[in-house]
């Protein structure tokens, strides 16, 4: 498939013999980039209705040309949170079984970071690992979720209890997708966004709050850098602590509260990033509470929030604070029966806390 293909950066997770590139660019569907890593002559795609109806038939297309690739098969999954489930993912291995892919097969998550965590979490079990490539598609999953190599699938009780790192090939972020994105995706992204400004980039959370209003607008240069600064600051954490066992944590900033929040709703009132804002700001006023801010930050946050469009707050039938807590305390990250949290030290700046009790947190709750 002939195309112009305009790679504008390029950004390598560094893992040893396992590094591998983030591809930024336009047009980036090209053959002479998927034959560099798909490495044997069978391919699986995974995507969903909405995706494979403005791209499928473009990745399609570009595979035919890729010398190596000899079979092409496709699996499409309903879309949303409420499907990354095991069901899903026994669909993606019951594909791959029924035509007898082997140990050399490529997948490729054509999605946003439901499809990436389900694809990544099958070809990490596959016949005991095999190669994947992201192609991210939405906002959220090109600047977080798509990077580092966390798979996994929700339990009924929990988000992502079930699942494994396995880091894929190849991640290629096409920005022009980002033109096909339903608003109120494209926002809920810049929840993870800021959440890296937050964690740990002061400077880059000034720099969205003065160019909000172009991003909002989708100006390609602002999306550029941002995607770019989101990925690199990902990418240096993960080659520091791959498998979360010391500063990766960081980037859960604000996910506990909001993963109790999606799983309270079942994953249907709220978006990731969705919840993930409001999570974001409770962690905030936590610790401002606990004094480790000042109120400037939690105003700060507030305002830029506010600008984006987000909800401040959770509103759901049977919301309680005892609710929250109880849910809380089955997120993954907790080694007792207390929740485990990431807290701001300063802007730019935060920490693993384990020391909050269960009043501190209901305190904050009770203030949404």
């Amino acid at each position: 498939m002939s195309i112009d293909c305009s790679i504008a950066q390029t950004i390598t997770v560094e893992l040893a013999e396992r590094s591998y590139p983030i591809l930024i660019g336009q047009n980036l569907f090209s053959s002479a980039i998927f034959s560099r890593y798909i490495r044997g002559s069978q391919v699986c795609i995974v995507t969903n209705p909405t995706v494979a109806k403005y791209y499928l038939p473009r990745l399609k297309a570009c595979l035919s040309s890729v010398p190596q690739v000899t079979e092409q098969h496709v699996v499409i999954l309903p879309d949303g949170e409420q499907y990354k489930t095991l069901a899903s993912f026994s669909e993606i291995i019951d594909s791959l079984v029924n035509y007898k892919h082997h140990r050399s097969t490529t997948l490729i998550a054509l999605g946003g970071g439901v499809i990436g965590d389900l694809v990544g979490f099958a070809a990490a079990c596959y016949q005991r690992g095999v190669n994947f490539i992201q192609i991210p598609t939405t906002l959220l999953s090109q600047v977080d979720a798509s990077v580092g190599g966390k798979t996994a699938v929700n339990h009924p009780q929990g988000k992502n209890l079930i699942g494994a790192f396995h880091q894929p090939s190849l991640v290629l972020i096409d920005t022009l997708v980002l033109v096909s994105l339903p608003e109120r995706e494209f926002k809920a992204g810049l929840a993870e966004v800021i959440k890296y400004g937050l964690t740990a980039d002061a400077e880059f959370f000034s720099w969205l709050e003065q160019h909000i209003e172009k991003v909002l607008r989708r100006d390609h240069q602002m999306l550029s850098h941002l995607i770019a600064r989101s990925c690199g600051i990902k990418a240096d954490i993960v080659a520091e602590d791959e498998c979360e066992k010391g500063r990766r944590a960081i980037l859960n900033f604000g996910h506990t509260f909001g993963h109790a929040i999606e799983s309270l709703t079942a994953y249907k009132r709220y978006l990731h990033g969705e919840a993930v804002a409001i999570g974001m700001l409770m962690a905030c006023r936590l610790s401002c509470r606990l004094k480790y801010i000042d109120g400037v930050i939690v105003d700060r946050l507030t305002a830029l929030l506010l600008c984006i469009g987000f909800e401040l707050a959770p509103s759901f039938p049977g919301y309680s604070s005892e609710n929250m807590l109880a849910t809380m305390c089955l997120d993954k990250k907790n080694t007792s029966r207390q929740p485990t949290l990431i807290l701001l030290k300063q802007l730019g700046q935060a920490d693993i806390v384990k020391t909050v009790n269960a009043e501190q947190i209901i305190s904050v709750l009770l203030q949404s």
